[in-house]
């Protein structure tokens, strides 16, 4: 009688080695690990082969980075997708791709289960389970970790016991990390009152070691998807790499952040990452010629919620559909060039143009070519100020600060004089 089959998402550190065992001999599966390539860096191959290694019946290895690049990292910052304003979501935007692939390979191979390595209090666990929950209901969800409740001291007994192999270099961090960015937590990240020490960070140069001097690139958007860089083009990929190489030598990057998670703790996350902080600043200054006032006012509501669905792990929702509907409408003239100075530690735009700019020169003018309608402001503030106006008279004259304290008011008036 053949065992019953299991995939498991396999990085290849501790608790997915030790889950490969675990699911052999407590849970009596056959193992097929999976492991994706987003841009982590890692020596894939080595990564299999130490899963063949440790029993597993199938070794899949995929490299998604040109899927994840262009249908998950593209629509995000078309989003201006920032969860609080500050993390571009780089872990969050990989997990629904990895939970599509576990379905994927499950379906394949003739898998009644799936596995993770998540624990019991973080967010990815949500976003696996409502990603296979959506495509597969049918699959067995298992999460070793959560529910074997090994210390680590326990894990790496089990792992002696069965020979698996361990690094013996100390982790002082949590790291999980992928073409978008960076994520680095726990040791004495967990105290937000400490600075991160540089020990923390890989990816970008301290202030003090960044590239002294100061350089100007430009950014060419299609609706709103990056093309070019100093208008040669590549790859969404090449582009991210380009940007989080060379906006790392400037020490830009660097996200220090208390973020409320979903499962309801505050948790003190540090993030690097450089091509996602350029990227979106290029992308909404070009957005600042090319939307009118009305369009990037709702826009940045949708942004705030665009952020918060792929934060909750809802990738795979009808309410993703909706935003993608608008985003195409939102999006389609989001098209020209952002250029941005990069200092060390530091970047600003310095310009931007496209050929669907709002910018009116004779408008925006206050020279000779003027073409503003200057009489027109005397009715529009009239008409404008209608309603404002009409209210102060009849209920909050009195109301206001500044007339009912008749002391400070005759205060502001000396100092005026």
């Amino acid at each position: 009688m053949s065992k019953k089959k299991i995939v498991l998402a396999y990085s290849g550190g501790l608790d997915t080695s030790v889950m490969v065992k675990w699911l052999q001999e407590e849970q009596s599966y056959d193992v097929i690990t999976l492991t994706i390539d987003l841009g982590q860096g890692k020596e894939l191959e080595e990564v299999a082969n130490k899963s063949r290694n440790l029993g597993a019946i199938e070794t899949v290895v995929i490299d998604a980075k040109d899927i994840f690049a262009e249908s998950f990292v593209a629509p995000a910052l078309r989003a201006g997708a920032l969860y609080e304003g500050e993390y571009p979501l780089a872990t969050a935007l990989a997990r629904p791709l990895i939970a599509k692939f576990l379905v994927d390979t499950a379906n394949k191979y003739g898998a009644n289960s799936v596995a993770h390595g998540c624990t019991g209090k973080g967010n990815d666990q949500v976003r696996f389970e409502i990603t296979i929950g959506i495509l597969a209901p049918e699959l067995k969800v298992l999460a070793p970790v959560r529910e074997w409740k090994m210390n680590r001291e326990e894990e790496l007994e089990y792992a002696r016991k069965f020979g698996i192999e361990v690094s013996q270099e100390k982790t002082l961090f949590s790291v999980d990390q992928n073409l978008w960015g960076r994520s680095i937590e726990a040791g004495i990240l967990e105290d937000p009152w400490c600075e991160p020490p540089e020990t923390a960070y890989e990816w970008t140069k301290s202030y003090v070691n960044a590239t002294r001097e100061a350089l100007e690139i430009e950014v060419t958007f299609d609706k709103g998807v990056p093309t070019a860089i100093d208008g040669k083009n590549y790859s969404l990929v090449q582009i991210i790499e380009n940007l989080n190489f060379l906006g790392g030598s400037y020490g830009i990057g660097r996200i220090d952040h208390v973020e409320n998670r979903l499962v309801g703790i505050k948790t003190r996350e540090v993030y690097e990452a450089p091509a996602a902080v350029l990227l979106h600043a290029a992308h909404r200054a070009v957005e600042t010629l090319t939307l009118s006032k009305e369009q990037a006012k709702l826009k940045q509501h949708i942004s705030k919620e665009y952020a918060d669905m792929v934060y909750n792990g809802l990738w795979f929702s009808s309410l993703h559909q909706d935003m993608l509907a608008y985003l195409s409408m939102n999006q389609r003239f989001v098209s020209g060039i952002a250029r941005i100075k990069l200092m060390p530690g530091n970047y600003s735009v310095v310009g931007r143009k496209s050929d669907f700019s709002l910018f009116n020169p004779r408008l925006a003018t206050y020279g000779k070519n003027d073409d503003f309608d200057h009489t027109a402001a005397v009715g529009f503030i009239k008409v404008f100020s209608n309603s404002v106006v009409n209210q102060a008279h009849i209920q909050l004259i009195d109301q206001l600060p500044v007339t009912r304290d008749k002391n400070l008011l005759n205060e502001i008036n000396k100092e005026d004089i």
